[in-house]
């Protein structure tokens, strides 16, 4: 039988949602945060999305560092950093510092996308070269900006030298699966919206990984979507807001995060309902005893090291019972 008592973290887009401004999304990301931090939930991770009306997680850095300010020990991160975005020079910075101020509860997570459409990835990249491909170069030149001071090249991040912050790559396709195995670091795959590869990817990294100063052996997380309540039939109702949610991604709407509602039949069609139910495939749904089989069945058949948790729940409070529910079931076994 496989051990479900695995650490459990948290993944947050920040959507805003009906009836919110963003300054209310944030003040509803920190307010997570603090309620999975006294849960014992292991990290908190922000994603970074751009041109997106509905999330406001495009500045990461200044949200994790928000975070990082009204929370005491969870630790807190990207999910991730997209380097094509980026001068690794100015993450390094950006990360030295909080690292310096909040010492030990950093990490960053590195993703290859840019996290946008091609258009805003246009406007937000440092150079007109696909910058794409010096992702592999990109993350070697961050690793030696945190590692010690003898290793530095001429140009050193400071703070940031010596920090030696946690890196994780993101993956979610088996790419990024090759170069997380090839350099040692641990892996995180995004299972909630792009499951497909997954089973390919975790196999990959884990017959490719190469032990490194970082890791001794593969270290594999998950992101997936969990909706728990009281009830099966609660949480079936629950989950509607997600559903809606992968609904606006396949149409590509800004409708902002939408309370639950009886029946999704009149919302999409048959085509709509196909894509978005794959996209979201990777889901724990429902009470606690279903969340606890799925969950038994899951690592039965993937044994991974670390559950991410992504809840898109209307009701706030909904939304941390569904995270409580979810710890209560990996602290029972």
């Amino acid at each position: 039988m496989s051990n479900i008592q695995i650490p459990i973290s948290v993944l947050n887009l920040v959507p805003i949602r009906q009836g919110q401004e963003s300054k209310e999304a944030i003040d509803s990301m920190v307010d997570l945060a603090q309620a999975t931090e006294k849960m014992g939930y292991t990290r908190y991770w922000i994603a970074e999305h751009h041109n997106t009306a509905t999330l406001v997680s495009s500045a990461t850095s200044i949200l994790i560092k928000h975070t990082l300010e009204h929370t005491e020990k969870i630790r807190v991160g990207s999910g991730g950093v997209m380097l094509p975005n980026h001068a690794p020079l100015v993450v390094a910075e950006q990360f030295g510092t909080m690292a310096t101020i909040y010492p030990g509860r950093l990490d960053l997570g590195l993703g290859r996308a840019p996290g946008t459409d091609m258009i805003t990835a246009n406007a937000l990249r440092r150079s007109k070269s696909d910058t794409v491909y010096t992702f592999p170069e990109d993350v070697k030149s961050l690793l030696t900006y945190f590692g010690p001071e003898e290793e530095q090249g001429s140009v050193k991040a400071y703070p940031g030298v010596g920090t030696n912050i946690p890196i994780y790559i993101l993956g979610s396709s088996p790419d990024s699966a090759h170069l997380a195995a090839r350099l040692g670091l641990p892996y995180v795959f995004a299972s909630h919206f792009a499951p497909r590869w997954m089973a390919d990817a975790i196999d990959i990294y884990r017959s490719e990984f190469q032990p490194s100063e970082y890791l001794d052996q593969p270290y594999m997380t998950v992101c997936l979507n969990v909706i728990a309540a009281e009830t099966d039939e609660e949480a079936k109702r629950e989950a509607t807001t997600m559903q809606q949610f992968f609904l606006n991604v396949v149409r590509g709407s800004s409708v902002k995060l939408s309370p639950p509602v009886e029946s999704m039949d009149a919302l999409w069609n048959e085509q709509e309902k196909a894509i978005a139910s794959n996209m979201s495939s990777f889901t724990f749904m429902g009470s606690k005893t279903s969340i606890r089989a799925q969950m038994k069945q899951f690592q039965d058949q993937y044994h991974v090291d670390e559950i991410m948790a992504i809840s898109y729940i209307f009701d706030p409070e909904k939304q941390k019972r569904s995270y409580e529910i979810l710890k209560e079931v990996v602290d029972e076994g």
